[in-house]
């Protein structure tokens, strides 16, 4: 079924960290939520990022992982094999990166019983990019309490292979603004401090610059949504034309924390933003989409958008 128009959410269930990969088959959307049959990670599939129906779960939980809360798992596809991108941990300590392996996008996943980022103290948002030269690296969240600005921001590592990293983790962006403040006078790490957030990095290649797309601030505060930085590398050194979550931010009264993006084209070569946000009632994260308006210096603003929307192309499914 499709329609000339829709209405954010696209999806009615709880389904936080949306990322969305096209593939010959359609869409796939991997979120933060459901267990679905005993695995972590429901899929959703569709043909035209609108109406999603539900194919299982992603992730069969390692056996030998003492964990009970995992986050944001990414997908990429190479030479016919699935990798996923996820963490792990117990509530919002410990978590760590990880990844797992499928023979088709849905699944079933299986742990590589590696730990991506065993040096970091804390890692999350794990983001696969495959660079046009067949480079790939893996950005992600991770903490850093050096400088006048701490809290989680956005690192990247290269990739040996799709289940190995170099190991040469570097810091790409720093807080800059009061606006990525998640909390003040919060304790972590035995210090006392505000805590700054940059999360949720997603890349995308257009025009020679490389745009990192990032979540800043705190989810409850009318300031948090989406904003950019830019780079004429993968590695960096990345720079901030502007300040303040530009892509995406909240509308209070209409909707309450929009962030931790991906981006997506639909059939027509449009980009897509895909997102989570939660309800003015606070009742779930649910997953929305936003054509993608991009502007002569990069992204601009792009939701959340709560009318009426003229629909995204539609993909055949070509497979077979």
């Amino acid at each position: 079924m499709t329609s000339a128009h829709y209405r954010n959410p696209v999806h009615p269930g709880y389904f936080a960290d949306p990322f969305v990969l096209r593939t010959t088959q359609g869409y796939f959307a991997y979120g933060t939520g459901r267990v679905v049959n005993g695995r972590v990670f429901e899929v959703l599939r569709s043909a035209d990022l609108v109406h999603w129906t539900s194919v299982g779960g992603a992730l069969e939980p390692p056996p030998d992982l003492d964990a009970t809360d995992y986050w944001a798992p990414e997908v990429a596809e190479r030479d016919g094999r699935w990798f996923m991108y996820y963490s792990a941990g117990v509530e919002d300590r410990g978590h760590q990166l990880r990844v797992a392996i499928a023979d088709a996008p849905e699944g079933p996943f299986r742990d590589q019983a590696t730990v991506l980022t065993p040096h970091e103290r804390f890692a999350i948002d794990a983001h696969p990019f495959g660079d046009d030269d067949g480079q790939w690296y893996l950005f992600y969240a991770h903490d850093v309490l050096e400088g006048d600005r701490i809290g989680t921001t956005v690192a990247v590592d290269r990739m040996v292979d799709m289940t190995t990293l170099e190991g040469r983790p570097r810091t790409l962006l720093r807080a800059s603004d009061d606006w990525q403040i998640y909390q003040r006078d919060r304790e972590r790490y035995g210090r006392v401090a505000d805590w700054h957030t940059l999360e949720g990095p997603f890349v995308l290649h257009r025009g020679g610059r490389y745009f990192l797309l990032y979540s800043g601030g705190a989810w409850e505060e009318p300031s948090y949504g989406v904003s950019y930085a830019v780079a004429d590398s993968p590695l960096g050194p990345y720079r901030e034309p502007v300040t303040g979550p530009v892509v995406l931010q909240t509308v209070p009264g209409a909707v309450v924390g929009p962030g931790h993006n991906s981006v997506v084209q639909d059939a027509d070569g449009e980009d897509w933003i895909v997102y989570h946000a939660w309800d003015p009632e606070r009742t779930a994260r649910r997953m929305c989409i936003d054509r993608l308006a991009w502007g002569p210096d990069g992204p601009e603003r792009s939701g959340p958008s709560t009318d009426a929307q003229a629909a995204p192309g539609v993909i055949r499914d070509t497979a077979g």
